[in-house]
């Protein structure tokens, strides 16, 4: 098989018939599967992936999991099963177009010194304070993780075989695949393109997600926030040290009073809150140790159609 497609999705019933139709016209000179991943979605959708099954075996593979497990759980599934020569991500929103898809596999086909092509948002559709909030996002992970984590770059992507293989052998449940595409190393083009209207509904990804999102990448991906705790703890305790020469000087040999009860609580409330900080910086990763150390599934699947046949 020459290529596979993974479609993760929730709640996208609105869509699903409108992208499938746009990947079949798209890729009808390729030899491809298909694999939509029914991300505990409540609504339609199921219904709507099995009647496109049904009526499309040959090319079209379906796995639906017991509950919302978020979309890293929906890609990593569609990863364990992709044998494909190469496999793509793309969303199901119709946001990113599969004509692009082509443009990927013809690039690397031309350059076998490439493994993978990204597809990098030009933001031009976005407003200016969602374009600053996310090159601020992306700047920031690549000063605090250490790796190239290219502004803009989406999940839409195309790899070979290898790096498939490269991103299954890691089996941490935390997963941040955005830093996780870069950790694996192999080289990556990355291909501008604009992204189209939402075809149909709304984003489930509102800005309190987004920063949750970007909070659960840093973490996930980076030791800095604690060493950042370390360097605060240490600045404020060498403050408070010459904070307290200062007064016992000035009671000594001016013979002045102490700071009054303003001042002395201006002083616990703020280094309480910096413990409280820190002690949270702290409990977020000890929270990462406790759920990787207890190896629970990062998802599990209820039903799967299309894998009895050996198609891929």
């Amino acid at each position: 098989m020459k290529l596979n497609v993974i479609v993760p999705l929730y709640n996208e019933e609105g869509n699903i018939d409108a992208l499938f139709k746009s990947l079949s016209a798209s890729l009808k000179s390729v030899k491809y599967t298909i694999t939509f991943i029914d991300d505990g979605s409540n609504d339609n959708s199921y219904n709507i992936l099995s009647d496109i099954y049904s009526k499309n075996k040959s090319t079209v593979k379906v796995i639906r999991f017991s509950r919302n497990f978020g979309k890293e759980a929906a890609m990593l599934a569609g990863l364990n099963v992709s044998k494909a020569q190469y496999t793509c991500i793309i969303d199901a929103d119709l946001q990113q177009d599969p004509k692009y898809i082509m443009d990927m596999m013809k690039f690397l086909d031309a350059n076998a010194d490439y493994d993978e092509v990204a597809m990098v948002n030009d933001y031009a559709k976005e407003k200016t304070s969602q374009k600053f909030l996310k090159k601020t996002f992306y700047s920031i992970m690549e000063q605090t993780t250490g790796q190239k984590v290219q502004s803009g770059a989406s999940d839409f992507r195309l790899m070979r075989s290898g790096v498939v293989d490269a991103l299954l052998s890691i089996q941490e449940v935390n997963r941040f695949s955005k830093g996780l595409f870069s950790w694996v190393g192999f080289n990556i083009y990355y291909m501008s393109y604009s992204a189209n209207k939402r075809f149909s509904g709304a984003s489930k990804f509102n800005f309190r997600k987004q920063v949750s999102y970007a909070k659960e990448g840093l973490i996930s991906f980076s030791t800095k926030p604690l060493k950042i705790a370390t360097i605060l703890g240490t600045l404020i305790s060498i403050a408070a040290f010459l904070y307290f020469i200062v007064v016992l000087l000035q009671t000594l040999i001016y013979g002045k009073d102490l700071p009054g009860y303003a001042s002395l609580m201006c002083v616990i409330l703020f280094l309480g809150g910096i413990q409280l900080i820190v002690l949270g910086i702290i409990g977020e990763y000890i929270a990462k140790a406790y759920l990787e150390v207890k190896r629970r599934p990062i998802y599990i699947t209820k039903n799967k159609l299309g894998f009895d046949d050996d198609i891929l």
